[in-house]
């Protein structure tokens, strides 16, 4: 169990906001394979305030899909707050992130998302606005830097985000210029850890149950995001927690994992609120998800690539041999 201000959460291991990933399907499966807490997918405050239907529809979500906490991408004090009022009123949130690591470079653009590490007047401001007017806890995502390791830089920030109201914070091991590739640097998340009180979470190539344990051991920190970890892998969650508590997981055969991929894809067809051509091309994606390491697998991308609907799918994945 974790505390993030008065909202005590049964683990402390949770499912991260991916954009363009963790939508409702992703919960529903990781949930049902040990995932306890979940985020929606990262959502624009300017998007949620006009109603854009994309945002709308990154918040649907089930009884079943709980709890769970959303995150928002902006650097308005005002419209963030006026997005995160929207929000609580349409779902039934623990807590709200402010992010500040997404790399993206048309994020940054913006000025929004990992930029905010430059600019902690306005970090600063945010933070302090949405934690005094909101009834849920504020918590940031940052990045280790924006474009260099700095232990005291980095400590100064984490440091200013807690003053400002944050409940929590979770932090990415690389800095904005890294984006996803490079090493996970452990020491500038204990850095984080050792500058504040409040609860910190560590972030960053969490791709098994043994590198969920040294992201424990060697940063410290009180509970650890699963992001693309958990893509084509949503047992991550029950295996990292068996691993844990001194046990090795079980190995998942062949057919178990086709099961879970033919699970998945049916929450998708399901729920995925989008035309057709664009949902059975995120079926592709999700399915090399699953079958990226398969014996075969450069002949299996090229049938998955060429699939048309959801019924050709299902035949494809019955057809693999076990």
């Amino acid at each position: 169990m974790i505390k993030i201000g008065t909202k005590a959460i049964n683990t402390n291991v949770f499912l991260a906001p991916l954009a363009g990933c963790s939508d409702l399907a992703l919960r529903l499966i990781c949930r049902e394979h040990g995932a306890q807490f979940c985020f929606f997918e990262m959502i624009d405050a300017n998007s949620l305030i006009h109603n854009r239907q994309r945002s709308l529809r990154l918040i649907k979500t089930l009884e079943t899909d709980m709890p769970i906490a959303a995150q928002l991408l902006g650097r308005d004090p005002e419209i963030l707050l006026e997005a995160a009022e929207r929000l609580i009123s349409l779902v039934n949130i623990t807590f709200l992130d402010l992010n500040c690591a997404c790399p993206v470079r048309k994020v940054v653009r913006r000025k929004t998302g990992a930029y905010l590490l430059t600019d902690q007047d306005v970090l600063s401001k945010i933070i302090k606005k949405l934690s005094a007017a909101l009834p849920i806890p504020i918590t940031a995502k940052i990045r280790i830097g924006y474009a260099k390791k700095d232990l005291k830089e980095i400590s100064e920030t984490a440091k200013l985000i807690a003053h400002s109201g944050a409940s929590a914070i979770f932090v990415h091991g690389r800095t904005k210029t890294q984006g996803y590739s490079g090493e996970v640097d452990y020491e500038s998340i204990k850095a984080v850890k050792d500058a504040v009180r409040i609860p910190v979470f560590g972030s960053g190539n969490i791709f098994n149950p043994q590198l969920a344990k040294k992201m424990f051991e060697e940063s410290g920190c009180d509970g650890i995001l699963v992001a693309r970890g958990a893509l084509g892998k949503p047992w991550i969650f029950k295996d990292i927690e068996t691993y844990l508590n001194g046990r090795n997981p079980a190995s998942i055969s062949m057919p178990e994992r086709k099961a879970t991929l033919k699970k998945h894809l049916e929450y998708l067809d399901r729920y995925k609120e989008v035309k057709d051509a664009v949902k059975i091309g995120f079926m592709r994606k999700v399915a090399l998800w699953y079958l990226k390491q398969f014996a075969h697998s450069a002949r299996v991308r090229g049938g998955i690539c060429s699939v048309k609907n959801y019924s050709a799918m299902l035949e494809l994945i019955d057809n693999l041999p076990d």
